[in-house]
């Protein structure tokens, strides 16, 4: 098996934020925890990845502290997996992946999932990027700092 390049190390905070998160698996283990999955079984049967590979993510997701497990209920041996407020500041990261799949990986008439707005029941404005001034930002109007 090939070793995984690790970046934690890294002075890069995208490459430090893939290292925590790991890869697609993991992404998707979010996604799913911010739809409401928390036991095993539940992640399995909406991701259909093997049940080794699962175990694994779902570890290597508790020890980067972005989900942390509790027991389903009190003198259980099974567990279920939360967001931690670690993880839970990955939502912006999730709506944006989810916006850029929206309008990029779908053709006009293909049916998708979207997010909607619990109180309205109205789809979410897209994300934007502002300055501390409230300018609307591209990556035209950005620079990257290297800080010594």
């Amino acid at each position: 098996m090939v070793k995984r390049t690790r970046f934690d190390d890294a002075d890069c905070p995208v490459a430090r934020s893939v290292d925590a998160i790991g890869d697609w698996w993991s992404l998707l283990i979010v996604r799913d925890a911010f739809d409401g999955s928390r036991r095993f079984n539940e992640f399995q049967r909406s991701l259909g990845v093997a049940k080794n590979i699962l175990a694994a993510r779902l570890r290597d997701l508790v020890a980067n502290e972005i989900l942390e497990t509790t027991p389903i209920s009190e003198g259980s041996p099974y567990q279920e997996y939360t967001l931690t407020e670690k993880g839970r500041a990955l939502f912006p990261v999730i709506v944006a992946l989810r916006q850029w799949g929206e309008a990029f990986s779908f053709a006009d008439s293909e049916p998708h999932s979207e997010l909607l707005d619990r109180r309205d029941g109205q789809p979410l404005a897209p994300l934007e990027v502002h300055a501390h001034d409230g300018r609307l930002l591209t990556s035209d109007d950005v620079a990257v700092a290297k800080l010594s």
